[in-house]
């Protein structure tokens, strides 16, 4: 075969070969796209809600902290007068300790120095804490008047969780029937029939405990009487359940 005639057929068999490459990429392209969902196949019907229900329950746990500041010249005296200040408290408060009832531990138990204007240590201060918490809330309003030798600092009302989880179900059962529905009356405006719950979260809370610091002076002269009980009113708690999520709008 003469050498032109070669040529001639070297060139037509790399276009041919090029032709080929050609429509096997554009196959493969055609194939990837088919395997992959595009924009027009997401949905477009989307609708974001949030609903909420609640429920006010009444606070079943009392906490009370109290508090002991001593200061001196020696960092000894100083501490073993905050030691002796707990000690007398603990010994009224272990009187009506009861787990669940009436829970009683130490707080914060601290010795620092005091330093001059001018520098250097002229003295120590300390602190010491009680902290009796618990449902029998009687109890633990009489103690008040039964310890002497630390003052009121904080008194608190929580819920317990047993009281939460008791009202909790219901709860979360309302808030689910609020968000469909929602759901559905939203869907009906859009003119839409219907809807089809996507991704939902189901979130619960109850209001923080309600604080209270305690004048120290007034608790102080209280104190020196054991029938002087303090004073409480619990109040409520709120409990929170919140669903929020996406649903899907449909024509049925």
């Amino acid at each position: 075969m003469s050498q032109a005639k070669m040529s001639k057929l070297s060139k037509k068999t790399l276009l041919s070969l090029l032709v080929l490459m050609g429509a096997g990429a554009a196959g493969g392209a055609a194939h990837a796209a088919a395997g992959q969902p595009g924009a027009d196949s997401l949905p477009r019907d989307r609708l974001n809600l949030q609903a909420t229900a609640s429920v006010e329950v009444a606070r079943d746990v009392l906490g009370v902290t109290f508090t002991s500041t001593k200061e001196g010249t020696d960092a000894a005296a100083v501490q073993t007068a905050l030691k002796q200040a707990l000690d007398a408290a603990l010994a009224e408060a272990r009187k009506l300790a009861k787990p669940g009832q009436v829970d009683v531990q130490t707080g914060n138990f601290s010795l620092y120095p005091r330093y001059a204007p001018k520098g250097g240590i002229n003295g120590w201060q300390g602190t010491a804490e009680l902290l009796v918490e618990g449902k029998d809330v009687a109890a633990i309003a009489q103690l008040t008047g039964r310890v002497n030798s630390m003052t009121i600092a904080r008194v608190g009302y929580s819920l317990s969780k047993e009281q939460r989880q008791k009202v909790e179900g219901d709860v979360v059962k309302q808030a689910i029937a609020n968000f469909k529905a929602r759901a559905a009356d939203y869907a009906q405006q859009f003119g839409y029939g219907g809807y089809s719950i996507g991704e939902v979260n189901v979130n619960s809370m109850d209001s923080t405990p309600m604080l209270m610091a305690a004048p120290p002076v007034r608790f102080k002269a209280m104190a020196a009487s054991a029938d002087e009980a303090l004073p409480v009113e619990a109040g409520k708690a709120t409990v929170s359940v919140t669903v929020g999520g996406t649903v899907v709008m449909t024509l049925r």
